[in-house]
């Protein structure tokens, strides 16, 4: 019983071990893009993500997070229980061990950005 102890003790501490995540570095596409193509690009995303793995409430959580300020993505990733490997977020892990990959696009913009201003 004491080793199940142990455990528990274990588990209940590990979200707070979470890795404090921060802004992605600066990076290119390998085009130009408009910030119409780019949202068009995180859309797609999204709304395929779910489909390669995971659970649906943790790419819900990791959206939320990106969309958010970096406190708030912080609070929201430990709630979800999310386990970060790379700071940036580009490669997370639910608690059941399923790997989450966010490409650079939908976390930041990138340094060759087209101005929209044709409009």
């Amino acid at each position: 019983m004491s080793s199940y102890m142990a455990y528990v003790k274990v588990s209940i501490a590990s979200p707070r071990t979470t890795k404090k995540i921060r802004k992605p570095k600066p990076w290119r596409h390998t085009e130009a893009i408009s910030r119409q193509q780019l949202n068009t690009m995180r859309e797609e995303f999204w709304d395929t993500a779910p489909h390669y793995g995971g659970r649906r409430e943790i790419w819900d959580a990791l959206r939320a997070a990106v969309d958010s300020d970096l406190n708030m993505a912080q609070t929201i990733i430990e709630s979800a229980g999310i386990i970060v490997q790379n700071p940036d977020l580009t490669v997370c892990y639910d608690e059941r061990g399923a790997k989450y990959e966010l490409p650079k696009y939908v976390l930041s913009e990138p340094t060759n950005m087209i101005s929209d201003n044709n409009s």
